[in-house]
């Protein structure tokens, strides 16, 4: 059986984090394995207190060994990364993945292994939303281990040094992060939305009408989808794409349901079979990119 391993946020009462990713990741048959970096109540920007707090290093660090310890390093078809609360779990994250890389894979569902990176750091327009120590570990530790990144485009600014202000300029700065990268929340035009992706081959451009009042968590579901695409057998470019999809199926049923949190669970196969209008087009690097 397919097997992943989440590391990031449990939110006990918001669909954010590694719970929303772990409910996910079910759709595709894929048994997740989540390892808390912090515990909360509620997502924090509901208000103070969320209720709970970061887990200590020291038993992210145990709880790490007793995954290693149950014998489940080599069986690991995807690591995907989240929300860290310490530069140490972010050091700790890098030992494992390496660990997991080293690790014999006989009766692991796949040959491969792949590590999806979601660098949550900030967004706009508050900015830096994790200790400055954090995010220089996300970039010197995580960066480097990534098969795939899926930052915001704010994070994307961050970790190149551009500005990245339309979907072409996103494909230039995405591009030399020098590996594939899905970009999310690039504003493609008035009332649209929009997620880039490139590798050294190509960019394409998603975009799709805005919902009112979406979510929080799409970032998240996005990193999950993109991740249990890849161990389904999709090339990066079109797992990219079922991301995209499912994600703009999730903002759309919440909207029509008036939910307050994407709605994973209710969606059930309908994050693997979307319907929601999402425009894919080839984007040239060199391009205005409008949509």
């Amino acid at each position: 059986m397919p097997l992943a391993l989440i590391l990031s946020s449990h939110v006990a009462g918001s669909r954010v984090g590694g719970f929303p990713q772990a409910l996910a990741l079910a759709q595709w048959g894929i048994d997740p394995v989540l390892v808390p970096t912090v515990l909360f109540g509620r997502r924090p920007g509901r208000g103070a207190p969320p209720g709970g707090g970061p887990v200590d290093d020291g038993l992210f660090r145990g709880m790490l060994e007793g995954v290693e310890a149950h014998g489940l390093l080599g069986l690991f078809d995807t690591v995907v990364t989240g929300y860290f609360a310490s530069a140490d779990q972010v050091g700790a994250a890098a030992v494992l993945i390496d660990r997991i890389r080293a690790a014999d894979r006989t009766g692991a569902f796949g040959s491969a292994f792949t590590v999806v990176v979601d660098p949550i750091m900030g967004d706009a327009p508050d900015g830096l939303y994790v200790r400055e120590e954090v995010a220089d570990a996300i970039a010197a530790e995580l960066l480097p281990r990534a098969n795939l990144l899926t930052p915001n485009l704010w994070e994307l600014r961050r970790l190149s040094g551009a500005e990245a202000g339309t979907p072409a300029a996103a494909a230039a700065a995405a591009r030399s992060l020098g590996r594939p990268v899905l970009v999310t929340s690039v504003p493609t035009g008035p009332g649209r939305i929009g997620a880039v992706y490139a590798d050294e081959v190509q960019a394409l451009l998603f975009s799709h009408s805005e919902a009112p009042d979406t979510p929080h968590g799409t970032g998240d579901v996005v990193a999950a989808v993109l991740a249990a695409a890849i161990v389904d057998g999709a090339a990066a470019a079109a797992a990219a794409e079922s991301a995209i999809r499912a994600v703009a199926e999730c903002v759309f049923a919440a909207a029509a349901w008036r939910a307050p949190e994407l709605p994973v669970v209710a969606l059930g196969p309908r994050l693997r079979t979307p319907t929601a209008e999402v425009r894919v087009q080839p984007l040239d690097a060199g391009s205005s990119g409008g949509a």
